[in-house]
Order: C-alpha cells, then sequence, then structure tokens
C-alpha cells in the first residue's frame, strides 16, 4: 500500500490498526508542525524533541480515539502537542521571569510538512487572520490570552504575575475567546 497517498484520517485507521508504515507517514507530514508548537510553548529544541516523539507514542496508543467529525488530524495533533508540552513545562517549573509576552514574538508553526502549497498557503493566512483579530484586542486581554495559552500559566499565576483581582483575569480571557469567536468564525 502507497501510504503517501491516504489522506491523514485514513492514516489514523490504518495506524489504529498497527500499521507502523503509516505512523511513519503521519510522522513524515507533522512532524515539523509539532516540533515547532513545542518549541513555541517549551523554548527548548531538546525538550521540543523529546515532545515531537512523546506525541507520535501518543498517537500510535490512542489512534483508535480520534474522531474525523471533531476535528482535523493536524488540529487533533496541535491539541495533543499543546497540552503535553503545557504538562511538561509545568512540571519543569520552568517559567520565565518576564510575564510580558508580544503576540508578534510568537513562534507560531511555519507550516504543516504537507507537498502542497495550497495547504501551506491556507494555513498562513489563517495564521494572519488570528493575529489580525487578536491585535484588535484590548492589550489586557491580549497579555491575558498570551499567558495562558503561549506560558501555560493558569488563571491563578495570571493574576498573581499581573497583580490583578483572579475574577478580572478569568472576566478578560472569557471576553477575548467570545470576540475571536465572532471575530473568526470558520476557525
Amino acid at each position: 500500500m502507497n501510504y503517501s497517498m491516504q489522506d491523514d484520517a485514513t492514516l489514523i485507521r490504518l495506524i489504529a490498526q498497527a500499521q507502523t508504515n503509516a505512523l511513519g507517514e503521519l510522522y513524515d507530514r507533522y512532524n515539523r508542525v509539532v516540533f515547532s508548537v513545542a518549541l513555541a510553548i517549551i523554548g527548548d529544541r531538546a525538550t521540543a524533541g523529546e515532545i515531537t516523539l512523546d506525541v507520535f507514542v501518543h498517537v500510535w496508543q490512542r489512534a483508535g480515539t480520534y474522531r474525523a467529525e471533531q476535528a482535523r488530524v493536524s488540529t487533533w495533533l496541535t491539541a495533543i502537542t499543546r497540552h503535553h508540552a503545557i504538562d511538561v513545562l509545568r512540571r519543569q517549573n520552568s517559567r520565565s521571569e518576564a510575564h510580558s509576552v508580544s503576540w508578534d514574538e510568537i513562534a507560531l508553526p511555519a507550516g504543516p510538512a504537507a507537498r502542497e502549497l495550497e495547504e501551506r498557503v491556507e494555513l498562513s493566512l489563517k495564521y494572519q487572520r488570528v493575529r489580525a483579530a487578536v491585535a484588535q484586542l484590548p492589550a489586557e486581554q491580549q497579555q491575558a490570552l498570551a499567558l495562558a495559552y503561549f506560558k501555560g500559566y493558569t488563571h491563578h499565576q495570571i493574576a498573581e504575575a499581573l497583580k490583578q483581582p483572579l475574577g478580572t483575569i478569568k472576566t478578560r480571557i472569557r471576553l477575548a475567546m467570545q470576540k475571536l469567536r465572532k471575530m473568526l468564525p470558520e476557525e
């Protein structure tokens, strides 16, 4: 079977049937995306590499839990990566002392390892739409979102770092997410 001709969802079904070549193909397609997401959160190349391997081990073990109707494979992999990287970050307790994050400095994935230019262009446009939407948020909402989603801070940690009441932080994040949902309904 030519695995490179299979779509992502088919590869996941084949992985669930313990076909190692399907996992190899999925790894070839998405290892750079997974690594980039992990690196953006962790900031350490060696740890990001370990997280990348852990994510694909997780995929091997849990491919049967993937539901195509809930998310695309790339979205599923990114979510697994983000959650795992934040767990690692929390375990290491290796947060930087600076509590300020610039959305322009956040390294988003450079694009999937996909072979088609259309997918790369689509992903790039999506990142541009998200960045443009985030730029429209008030600065305090941007800061709270960045600390939560890219630094892995809990609401309590954000409140402490920004010296704001917990309720204020929760409200900022909730309002920011509501605004983003309205601005980016297709995302």
